[in-house]
């Protein structure tokens, strides 16, 4: 069950500013998702991913129905209620990492591939793959799809979207929590009538929202943009867009200006533990000898705990002696850049400066990296 109000679109672009709205609760839009892949966003409690201002949390299906598994988490009454998150949840279908494995064999039917600890032969279906999600209780889920590596053949990126479709509909069919919203998934590689295609087969189904899957997959930021581009003009305005698995600031930016609403990444959290930060003047090595004695915080405009309370000279010590810490303090800036990244992007919708914001953001951000 999932409403959409749009508040603002800017006046010359696809840009717009609206509000998600469940049976848990609101968030606005554009929205950036915190990737908590096994139950956990690496290094956080759950009281720091809320002090990051992070709305929204990611969880995995295919990694968790690994382990602990779903019995246990049917036990905890759901996966909010395992990991003590009091906020909104979506969960992935588990199509990207069912379809990234060595050895695995799709088939009409779902896919069939071993465990990677016991070898045991899993047959992962969108039946499946919809229980798992009902069990894990996320407010939003997504359904079971192909995710097309990049390149691909045309021949077979044709098979595959018709293939989608009809995983698609076997996921309606299957999903019986009506209070869950369920998202189809937009595939065609990087061929516009296919994505033309797989849209317009999707929207016949009346999913809540739709996403554009296959992106982030090697194709670049052009490529990227052309998808979006693509396949937007054949999504219904009046539902959520959701663009998996991205990502930069630069991507996101360039998405919203599309008319895209939400966004995930591993990117501000995989890059913190690497001791690459995000500021308003580009990304930062902390490990570099020049911020061996700065006194200065990661970015002197930012609102979050490590820049209120600590120095880069601090947190560039913490990552050379390899301590836990620096991974935590680097984590909670990079999510918190991220959100205040995405409310000055509705801030600039609404006030209909988003081209300029644009504009400064990028050259600030793009010239000034370490």
């Amino acid at each position: 069950m999932l409403g959409f109000r749009i508040a603002k679109r800017d006046k010359s672009l696809r840009a717009r500013v609206g509000e998600l709205i469940l049976p848990e609760g609101r968030v606005e839009t554009p929205v950036f998702m915190t990737v908590g892949t096994n139950a956990t966003v690496k290094g956080l409690t759950t009281q720091q991913i809320e002090d990051t201002e992070s709305k929204i949390v990611l969880g995995n299906t295919y990694h968790l129905f690994l382990k602990p598994g779903t019995q246990i988490i049917k036990k905890f009454e759901g996966l909010k209620n395992y990991m003590k998150w009091d906020h909104l949840m979506l969960t992935d279908s588990g199509g990207f990492q069912v379809f990234s494995l060595p050895k695995k064999k799709i088939e009409d039917e779902g896919v069939i591939f071993k465990h990677p600890e016991t070898g045991e032969e899993i047959h992962f279906t969108p039946e499946l793959s919809i229980q798992i999600q009902e069990i894990l209780g996320a407010d939003m889920i997504m359904a079971f799809d192909e995710c097309l590596p990049y390149p691909v053949d045309y021949k077979y990126a044709e098979k595959s979207i018709d293939r989608t479709t009809q995983w698609a509909k076997r996921c309606q069919k299957t999903l019986i929590n009506k209070k869950q919203a369920l998202f189809g998934i937009v595939q065609g590689s990087i061929f516009e009538d296919l994505r033309k295609r797989s849209a317009e087969d999707l929207v016949k189904l009346d999913f809540e929202a739709y996403a554009i899957g296959g992106v982030s997959v090697g194709e670049g930021h052009e490529l990227m943009m052309k998808v979006i581009e693509m396949t937007e003009p054949f999504l219904p305005y009046d539902k959520p867009r959701y663009l998996m698995g991205v990502g930069l600031p630069e991507d996101i930016i360039g998405a919203v200006e599309r008319g895209m609403d939400m966004f995930d990444c591993v990117i501000p959290t995989r890059y913190a533990r690497s001791g690459t930060l995000f500021n308003r003047t580009g990304r930062m090595r902390i490990d570099h000898r020049k911020y061996r004695a700065d006194a200065y915080p990661i970015d002197t405009k930012c609102n979050c705990y490590t820049c209120q309370n600590y120095s880069r000279s601090y947190i560039h010590h913490l990552v050379k002696s390899n301590e836990i810490l620096g991974t935590v303090l680097a984590t909670i800036h990079n999510l918190y850049f991220y959100q205040d990244l995405m409310k000055e992007i509705r801030f600039a919708i609404l006030e209909n400066r988003f081209t300029r914001f644009k504009n400064e953001f990028l050259n600030n951000h793009l010239s000034k990296n370490d």
